[in-house]
């Protein structure tokens, strides 16, 4: 092992200079930690004369990525581009090759090509760490691959975007509607120009397939995933959760079932009082139930230069100290299959608020429907006055414990009654 670790880094945005900055602030600290001294000896970016934010002084410059990786001149490559495919793909592909331990927070990467990924550092015996893909600063990917080694996990949920949490938590605090709260996002940088990958879940998808794949020792399967974004979610939603004392969290769960694992993002109703209610603004935490810890939750920073190089410096230091796991936990052969496996039947009910038609005899019809699909309400609540005959009115119900299938059943019967006017919004509630 040489006494100097040479970094290439590619990509230079928000998090390749943080962590340039990182790594030459806690410089000794750092050499004290590892044993090695580790200097950023190469970068990569679109623009050369850009100015940024970090002295990157001695550091020679690559305009492909994959030349960088490929450089003599470094020992390990850190990939910040981005993208499933590209430059990101290729670049680490190459560094694996030429056997380079490789850091990366792509989270994108991973759900679409982790597995090769893996196999190829396990073959070229080089790591492969992404500490930074899952949940910025929160060490999440550490806790489940080695802090929790000894334990059997039964779920792993939580709340893995922070723009989709800060606009839910703006719409409750400020009373604001959903397309407000989504243009102030944009406008403090939270979220894109196009965010339906936040929005509609996808992007927490792709972290709980990582989050699967370490805790359940699987193969990443992000198209299993059943994904419900929060677009749909409305004031009349959080009204209605917090006078039932709950709080609308977007969720990724992974949970250990008799038909294997169930994968699932959606809005959930939690508990005002339960400690994943409290995780406001653009914070995430994660929730792991196992059988020696019982219940554990890391709260922190989702996102944001900081917090993500944080994680990315981490894992530098754990390959400069000679850490190498098998990036999943388990050698890539030894990974289970997953497959897509039914939501099971759901303990803590269901939510439903519709559009129902003020007319005689449509709340005997919603019941009627429930019933025939075996769906016990706890209630069911007329929100708003009544108007003219004929008019809409908000019909609340919530259900006792059943399953999404015969839900979404008997919603279909319900529409094709007459007696509601558009699609009903469904979501689970989580009792404590």
């Amino acid at each position: 092992m040489s006494e100097t670790l040479r970094v290439g880094i590619a990509g230079l945005g928000t998090v390749g200079a943080a962590v340039a900055r990182l790594l030459r602030r806690q410089a000794e600290a750092l050499t004290a930690r590892t044993g090695r001294r580790i200097v950023v000896t190469g970068v990569s970016a679109r623009d050369a004369a850009k100015e940024r934010d970090a002295d990157l002084t001695g550091a020679e410059f690559f305009a492909d990525p994959a030349a960088l990786a490929a450089s003599p001149s470094i020992d390990l490559f850190v990939e910040l581009v981005g993208g499933a495919e590209g430059a990101a793909r290729a670049s680490v592909e190459t560094a694996l090759r030429h056997g380079k331990p490789v850091v990366t927070a792509n989270k994108a990467l991973l759900a679409a090509h982790g597995l090769e990924l893996a196999a190829l550092a396990e073959e070229k015996h080089a790591a492969l760490a992404f500490e930074a893909s899952v949940a910025g600063g929160i060490p999440i990917v550490k806790t489940l691959r080695e802090g929790l080694a000894g334990n059997s996990i039964q779920r792993v949920y939580g709340i893995l975007n922070g723009t989709c949490n800060y606009i839910l938590t703006r719409m409750e605090r400020e009373r604001l509607s959903f397309e407000d709260c989504l243009k102030e996002a944009q406008k403090l940088g939270y979220a894109e120009a196009d965010p339906t990958f936040d929005i509609g879940g996808f992007d927490t998808a792709h972290k709980l397939a990582i989050l699967t794949s370490l805790a359940f020792g699987a193969r990443i399967a992000a198209d299993a995933i059943d994904i419900e974004g929060i677009a749909r979610v409305t004031l009349a939603d959080i009204d209605a959760a917090a006078e039932l004392g709950y709080r609308i969290k977007l969720l990724g769960v992974a949970q250990r079932t008799a038909d294997g694992v169930e994968q699932r993002v959606h809005p959930t109703m939690v508990g005002k009082t339960s400690a994943i209610a409290q995780v406001m603004g653009v914070l995430n935490a994660v929730t792991v139930d196992a059988d020696a810890v019982h219940e554990l939750t890391l709260v922190g920073p989702g996102a944001g230069g900081e917090a993500t190089a944080s994680a990315v410096v981490a894992d530098i230091a754990d390959i400069a100290k000679g850490v190498r796991s098998a990036p999943f936990g388990l050698p890539t052969p030894q990974l289970a299959d997953l497959r897509r496996t039914p939501m099971r039947r759901h303990e803590g009910g269901y939510y439903i608020r519709m559009s129902a038609r003020d007319i005689a005899g449509a709340f005997a019809k919603i019941a009627t429907r429930m019933a025939e699909k075996r769906i016990s309400l706890e209630s069911i609540v007329q929100h708003g006055r009544r108007g003219a005959p004929g008019d809409c009115v908000d019909v609340i119900l919530i259900t006792h414990a059943t399953s999404e299938q015969l839900v979404r059943e008997a919603l279909e019967m319900i529409f094709g009654d007459g007696v509601i006017v558009s699609r009903a919004q469904v979501i689970r509630i989580e009792r404590e």
